[in-house]
C-alpha cells in the first residue's frame, strides 16, 4: 500500500509559480506510474500531468502544457509540480495520484489510478 501526502499549495497571483510535491510512503515508489489530478468547484475531476514508472515519459494536459512541469525523485519518493504562468482557471484543489498501470493510455484517467493523496489547494487570483 501506498500513502501520499501532497504540499506546496497556496495564494498567488495570476503570472505567478508554485511547486507541489507528493510524498510517498513505502520503498516501492518506482513501480508506479504518478498522476497529478485537479477539481475547481462544481467541476469534475481532471487531469494535469502524469510521470512514468522511471521518469523517462512525462505527459500533460492540453491546458497546461509549456506552463507545468512533472517530475519525480524515486530517491526520495516524492514526484513535483512545477506550475509557471498560473492562470486563475488553474484554481483547484490538486491530488496526486499512483498507478501501477505501465501503459501511458490509461494516464489521464482517473479510475486507472490506485492511491490518492488527500489534496493541496491551489488559489490564483486575478
Amino acid at each position: 500500500q501506498v500513502q501520499l501526502v501532497e504540499s506546496g499549495g497556496g495564494l498567488v497571483q495570476a503570472g505567478g509559480s508554485l511547486r507541489l510535491s507528493c510524498a510517498a510512503s513505502g520503498r516501492t515508489f518506482s513501480r508506479y506510474a504518478m498522476g497529478w489530478f485537479r477539481q475547481a468547484p462544481g467541476k469534475e475531476r481532471e487531469f494535469v500531468a502524469a510521470i512514468s514508472k522511471s521518469g523517462g515519459g512525462t505527459y500533460y494536459a492540453d491546458s497546461v502544457k509549456g506552463r507545468f512541469t512533472i517530475s519525480r525523485d524515486n530517491v526520495k519518493n516524492t514526484v513535483y509540480l512545477q506550475m509557471n504562468s498560473l492562470k486563475p482557471e488553474d484554481t483547484a484543489v490538486y491530488y496526486c495520484a499512483a498507478t501501477t498501470s505501465a501503459s501511458s493510455a490509461w494516464f489521464e484517467y482517473d479510475y486507472h489510478y490506485d492511491y490518492w493523496g488527500q489534496g493541496t489547494q491551489v488559489t490564483v487570483s486575478s
